[in-house]
């Protein structure tokens, strides 16, 4: 029998006084988008007012509307492809139920990619410089999301006798009494420091304190999928797999993927410096 030297994570997934029946009300996952998608309005809006983006100010939101349709379609679809396809061919409605959750990061990414390039499309603006002021803000989603899945109580760590350790009640089977339950590394904090806070650093950081998006297009955008990727992986040391997802070539799935991730991100390097040396003007931003 196990000593309660650790915390019992007992947070609700709805929001205080918000929660209308069982499964209906204001879920903090739900908020954390908006959070995200709100910030993350705020800082291309931002970027766009200092005169460091193409993009107008007045087509802020244009953008992000866009962009909350390409996340939530690719994450979504990503989350049965990429761990449960089976569920969708079995049971195509599946999809539309997302209150019972489901979201796929790397899908999400990919989602946001065919995002940003329709729209670029449609507003004759340079893809490789739009991804790159995308992502300056990106992580911020990604911070409030994994803080919402620690909320929730999913996605939990694998067991260990740090100090700093959780007891997940949603780990163990119903009914298992907590002094039962093994202690879990809390990952998805983890997470939301390295993916969310760590990243959202460093893009901001070379996003205001250097040239890099005037002078080498898409080079951004492929550091921090390169980031991503490396924390990504580690994270993953800590974080416990899918029961149900069987994993490709002894690695788990987010390990996997990711590994895919690293090797976008060093085309998109190699082709903005390939493309800075075939021309010798930056991108002339507005003043």
């Amino acid at each position: 029998m196990l000593p309660l030297a650790y915390w019992v994570h007992n947070l609700k997934p709805f929001v205080p006084y918000l929660q209308f029946s069982e499964n209906i009300g204001v879920r903090w996952y739900g908020l954390a988008y908006v959070f995200g998608f709100v910030g993350g309005a705020w800082l291309i809006q931002r970027a766009a007012k200092a005169g460091r983006s193409l993009l107008p100010v007045e087509k802020t939101w244009d953008l992000v509307v866009v962009l909350v349709a390409g996340v939530m379609i690719g994450g979504r679809l990503g989350s049965f492809v990429f761990y449960h396809p089976s569920d969708l061919i079995h049971d195509p409605l599946s999809f539309f139920r997302v209150w019972e959750g489901g979201m796929a990061s790397h899908g999400g990414f990919i989602g946001l990619a065919v995002a940003i390039g329709l729209y670029a499309r449609s507003q004759r603006l340079p893809f490789f410089h739009l991804t790159d002021v995308v992502v300056s803000a990106g992580p911020l989603g990604l911070l409030f999301g994994r803080i919402a899945n620690f909320i929730n109580g999913e996605l939990w760590g694998k067991i260990t006798d740090v100090p700093w350790a959780f007891i997940f009640p949603l780990s163990a089977p119903p009914g298992t009494p907590t002094d039962l339950i093994q202690p879990r590394h809390p990952s998805q904090l983890y997470e939301a420091g390295l993916e969310g806070a760590l990243m959202l650093a460093y893009v901001q950081w070379r996003f205001w304190r250097s040239d890099v998006i005037r002078v080498t297009p898409g080079r951004l955008t492929g550091e921090f999928i390169i980031g991503y990727a490396i924390v990504r992986i580690f994270g993953e040391m800590f974080r416990e797999p899918d029961w149900d997802v069987t994993p490709i070539m002894g690695l788990s799935r987010g390990t996997f993927y990711s590994i895919f991730m690293l090797i976008i991100g060093v085309a998109f390097i190699l082709y903005s410096l390939r493309a800075r040396k075939k021309s010798a003007q930056p991108l002339d931003h507005p003043k």
